[in-house]
């Protein structure tokens, strides 16, 4: 449908260190995921804080790492729980969507774990996966499980300031990665096994109307993380194929980013000097790679 986009190799910027790679042998997590997983560790949820400093989640071994800037790691927790999607919140707050205990908050400098949101109305969350805040403090997040073509009933959900909770969407075949455009008028959501972005339209009152696909991409396991710039070009990461695209505003593709390593490139995040390179965590080799960008990413919640 469109001519192939300029192809760039993202760079090495560091990996999880030997002392942190878990040896052979899986977790309940492992156990019940389809495909072969790496067992040293799953990075995903790539986030920067006031400070500059890159933050991580290892989901099946429950842990979160903060990076300086010259790729060291360090443990802040580790927990009885499988954190996935990780956001700052402008207080400094670290707010974690656990794919099996709903939303938590992490206090990075204790690293104790506290439940922010495990049951919505009553009813247990299938498995939450990514997390996003608006400019007024409201947090969007999926609820993925173990959901695709054969359970459509995965979920989106928003949690605002004020506590509230609304389910904004509940037929998703496998909602991942969620990013809400410059104007915020527009919720990005990557729906990993339709192989697809669906954009969401939001109302001045906040309700939903006119969902549809706004990318439709093929090959790999589908579309994981996102990642969105101050021009609303949308950065994609395609687990499985090893690669983030660059789409324009409109949908159309800009750039491809290789991995040189794995092919599990699961989630981005814009950060360094003017917020012009993306960080990517590559799962399947546990490292984190760069790549520059032609435009700054947009501001996140907690200011970075």
């Amino acid at each position: 449908m469109y001519a192939a986009p300029p192809a760039i190799e993202a760079q090495i910027f560091t990996r999880l260190p030997d002392a942190f790679r878990k040896p052979a042998g899986t977790s309940e997590w492992h156990r019940y995921q389809p495909g072969n997983q790496p067992p040293h560790s799953l990075l995903e949820g790539p986030s920067f804080d006031a400070q500059g400093r890159l933050y991580c989640v290892d989901v099946p071994w429950g842990r979160v790492f903060r990076i300086d800037t010259r790729g060291r790691f360090e443990l802040v927790a580790e927990y009885d729980g499988e954190p996935n999607g990780l956001k700052i919140h402008q207080d400094g707050r670290i707010f974690i969507a656990d794919y099996a205990r709903g939303i938590v908050l992490l206090d990075p400098e204790t690293g104790v774990v506290e439940p922010v949101l495990e049951r919505v109305h009553l009813e247990r969350l299938k498995a939450v996966n990514d997390l996003v805040f608006a400019s007024n403090g409201d947090l969007y997040f999926t609820d993925q499980g173990l959901t695709g073509w054969h359970d459509q009933t995965g979920r989106v959900f928003r949690r605002r300031a004020d506590g509230r909770v609304d389910c904004l969407l509940d037929n998703v075949p496998s909602p991942n990665g969620l990013v809400l455009d410059p104007s915020e008028s527009v919720l990005y959501v990557a729906v990993t096994r339709a192989n697809a972005i669906w954009r969401v339209p939001l109302t001045r009152e906040g309700n939903v109307t006119k969902v549809g696909t706004f990318i439709q991409m093929s090959g790999g396991g589908g579309p994981d993380g996102l990642a969105i710039d101050e021009e609303g070009n949308l950065a994609v990461a395609h687990v499985g194929l090893g690669a983030v695209w660059l789409f324009s505003n409109r949908g159309e593709p800009m750039l491809r980013i290789n991995s040189p390593l794995g092919q599990l490139t699961t989630n981005v995040a814009f950060g360094g000097p003017e917020r012009k390179t993306l960080y990517i965590t590559e799962s399947e080799s546990g490292s984190i790679l760069t790549a520059p960008m032609p435009v700054s990413g947009r501001v996140m919640y907690s200011g970075v």
